[in-house]
């Protein structure tokens, strides 16, 4: 498929390897995405923070019959950071080298609470944690990818990044930021080959939804193969036309957004961008 934004050079994406580097894979939404990414013949680099719980989702990987490698890391440690990308695209290099990474590891202010009651110190954490993570895993994997002719970067993102909230200011600001992100990506790299797509799971039963009161009584959760349905078919070149663009899981399918593919372009929807009154506002 070919790069769909007018203001970047059309290019048609080269064949990526069916590989993956999935961080925050311990758990959550990562191992499934991991597992689902096994199912469909894919060799897996999970990176996290906790050993023993990548090694666990490695031997479900590899009892699926994909391989598997490991590389632990804290996501905020340039130097440990750069480390396990190279070990994970070393062993990925009979398989053709990282062809998806997928920026999935992230946290979340421990109150729910609005700003001025927060403790700017956590505040802060999540806003480190969530930015400077995969700006480092990104900055790691992109001059192999680049080198290959493109690959996919699948950011997990939310709607807090493009909607304000009363709470979570950290969380809400580094979803922003990585919506930027990922428009910047797109606009320096999609001629390049390079495919960015920002993902929302929607509310997935974790232990990290699981521990914030705004869901005590959420009754009804986005489910984990709606998620994993999505970054498929990213992984697999469907999605392409919406590089740089937004989509949310629960609510979108690969069906539904190739069927409307023209028409998200054409109206420049589904992106970071600033609203304007109308053609004759001076901010356009």
């Amino acid at each position: 498929m070919t790069d769909a934004t007018p203001d970047v050079p059309a290019r048609p994406t080269p064949p990526v390897p069916r590989t993956a580097l999935v961080t925050g894979a311990g758990r959550g939404i990562g191992r499934e995405l991991a597992l689902a990414l096994a199912r469909e013949g894919y060799a897996l680099g999970l990176v996290g923070r906790t050993a023993g719980r990548l090694d666990e989702v490695a031997a479900e990987v590899r009892a699926l019959g994909a391989p598997a490698t490991v590389a632990a890391a804290d996501l905020v440690d340039a130097g440990a950071v750069a480390d396990a990308v190279r070990r994970v695209e070393a062993d990925l290099a009979e398989h053709g080298g990282i062809g998806l990474l997928v920026n999935n590891a992230g946290v979340i202010e421990r109150a729910e609470v609005p700003f001025a009651a927060d403790d700017v110190e956590d505040v802060w954490r999540v806003v480190e944690t969530n930015v400077r993570g995969p700006l480092l895993v990104t900055h790691a994997v992109l001059p192999g990818m680049l080198a290959r002719g493109g690959g996919r970067v699948l950011n997990v993102n939310s709607g807090s990044g493009h909607r304000a909230l009363t709470t979570y200011t950290g969380y809400a600001i580094s979803k922003g930021a990585l919506a930027r992100f990922t428009t910047q990506l797109h606009r320096q790299y999609a001629a390049a080959g390079l495919r960015v797509l920002d993902l929302a799971p929607g509310v997935v039963a974790t232990d990290m939804t699981a521990a914030m009161p705004a869901h005590a009584d959420r009754t009804e959760w986005t489910s984990p193969r709606d998620v994993a349905a999505l970054v498929l078919g990213f992984a697999s070149g469907d999605l392409d036309d919406l590089s740089g663009r937004f989509v949310r899981a629960g609510v979108d399918t690969v069906e539904s957004l190739r069927s409307r593919a023209a028409q998200i372009v054409a109206t420049d929807a589904r992106t970071l961008r600033l609203a304007t009154w109308g053609a004759d506002d001076p901010v356009v």
